[in-house]
């Protein structure tokens, strides 16, 4: 026969601490886990416009339409705007360049020349 005590169990607590099983309180070693019911309640999405248009008689697809073709009208738009400004910098330099290279090589020929067109555009704007 042994002598020996019987041995102690170790158990996890819910909160993930260990600790032995004849130190838990009687109503902690039978609790039941409690059940949490969360319901998560979202706003409808704004169909304002959408209900507008289909009011004033115009169609599903036409509304359709718009949300898809707006967008891409948009961005169209955009890119355009953003070619034709780097033309007009890509112009304004090149003119730049080639009225500083004129002056430069052009010598008091072109220097001359340049005043002559100054003062006949000057004369111009009198009149």
């Amino acid at each position: 026969m042994s002598t020996l005590p019987e041995p102690v169990r170790v158990v996890q607590l819910p909160d993930g601490t260990y600790t032995y099983a004849d130190h838990l309180p009687t109503p902690l070693q039978h609790a039941p886990v409690p059940q949490v019911i969360q319901h998560i309640h979202h706003a409808p999405p704004d169909r304002t416009v959408q209900r507008i248009a289909l009011g004033s008689g115009i169609g599903a697809g036409t509304v359709a339409a718009g949300v898809y073709f707006g967008p891409l009208l948009v961005g169209a738009l955009t890119a355009i705007a953003a070619n034709l400004a780097l033309l007009a910098f890509l112009a304004a330099v090149l003119v730049w360049g080639v009225h500083t290279v004129v002056r430069s090589v052009g010598g008091p020929d072109g220097q001359q020349a340049a005043k002559a067109i100054g003062k006949a555009r000057r004369s111009r704007k009198g009149k």
